[in-house]
C-alpha cells in the first residue's frame, strides 16, 4: 500500500507529492543500447525492413491481439506506418538491430499523461527476428528507463487478459500486477478484458540494478544464451518486496 498522511480534518489521504513535475512528452531522441536502438518510427527507413521481418510470421500470429493488422500488401503497411509516423499519442518506435541496422519491431508509449505522471509501453510488434531475444528486452528496458528519467512516476502495461505471453513478458520484466478490467474493449469484433500492470518510481532504482546484472555481457554464454534468467531475478526481488 501506499504511504498515507491524514489531513486536518483526522482523514487518511494519499501522501503528499513534493517536489515533483509533470513530465516531458516523449521526443524524437534515439534511446541506443549494447543490442539495439530504439528510435521514432520513419516510413522511409524502416518500412520495407519491418514488413518483410514481420512477413516471417506466416501464421499471422503477431495480430491476434492487437486493434490493427494483418496487413494486406506492402502498401497497406506502408499506409499504416504512415498514420503511426504522424501519430503523437501513441509515439510509435522502431526496434533496430544494431549489428544489422534493420528495423526487426515495433514498440509505443500510448495514453500519455504527463499531469498525472503515467504513460503505457504498448502496441508491441516483435517479427520473428526480435522474438525471444535479448534485444527484444534491451528494447523494453529502454524504454521504461527513459520514462522513468522524463519523470514519469507509473509505467504501464495493458494486455488482452487471454495474451498469456504478453501477460508473462510484463511478470518477467518485473511490472505487478493490478487487475483486470472485464469488457474494456470491442477488438475486431471481439470482447476484451484487459489485464492491468505497473512499475512505479520507487520501484525503478531496484529494477534498475536488476536489469544492469542481466544484461551485462558476463551473463550471456558465446551463443547468446542467458546464464541467469531475467525472470528468476524479477520474481525473487518481487517475493522480498510482497515480504517485507
Amino acid at each position: 500500500m501506499a504511504e498515507t498522511e491524514k489531513n486536518h480534518l483526522g482523514q487518511e489521504v494519499g501522501a503528499s507529492v513534493v517536489g515533483w513535475h509533470p513530465p516531458a512528452c516523449p521526443d524524437d531522441r534515439v534511446l541506443t543500447g549494447r543490442l539495439c536502438t530504439v528510435e521514432r518510427v520513419d516510413v522511409r527507413r524502416h518500412a520495407r525492413a519491418l514488413y518483410d521481418a514481420h512477413g516471417l510470421d506466416r501464421e499471422g500470429r503477431l495480430w491476434t491481439y492487437l486493434p490493427h493488422g494483418p496487413f494486406a500488401d506492402f502498401a497497406d503497411y506502408r499506409a499504416w506506418l504512415a498514420h503511426a509516423q504522424r501519430s503523437t499519442d501513441p509515439w510509435f518506435y522502431a526496434i533496430v538491430d544494431r549489428a544489422t541496422g534493420q528495423a526487426t519491431g515495433t514498440a509505443a508509449y500510448l495514453r500519455i499523461s504527463p499531469e498525472a505522471g503515467s504513460i503505457e509501453v504498448g502496441a508491441l510488434v516483435f517479427s520473428p527476428r526480435l522474438q525471444r531475444r535479448p534485444a527484444a528486452t534491451e528494447a523494453m528496458i529502454l524504454m521504461m528507463a527513459h520514462a522513468f528519467a522524463l519523470g514519469y512516476r507509473r509505467y504501464e502495461w495493458k494486455c488482452d487478459a487471454l495474451n498469456e505471453s504478453s501477460r508473462a513478458a510484463a511478470m518477467r520484466l518485473g511490472f505487478r500486477y493490478e487487475g483486470t478490467f472485464r469488457k474494456a474493449a470491442v477488438v475486431k469484433g471481439r470482447n476484451r478484458d484487459t489485464a492491468w500492470f505497473a512499475v512505479t518510481d520507487d520501484e525503478w532504482p531496484a529494477l534498475s540494478d536488476i536489469f544492469a546484472r542481466w544484461l551485462d555481457p558476463a551473463n550471456f554464454d558465446d551463443t547468446g544464451g542467458q546464464r541467469t534468467a531475467l525472470s528468476a531475478l524479477t520474481q525473487a526481488w518481487r517475493a522480498r518486496r510482497v515480504g517485507s
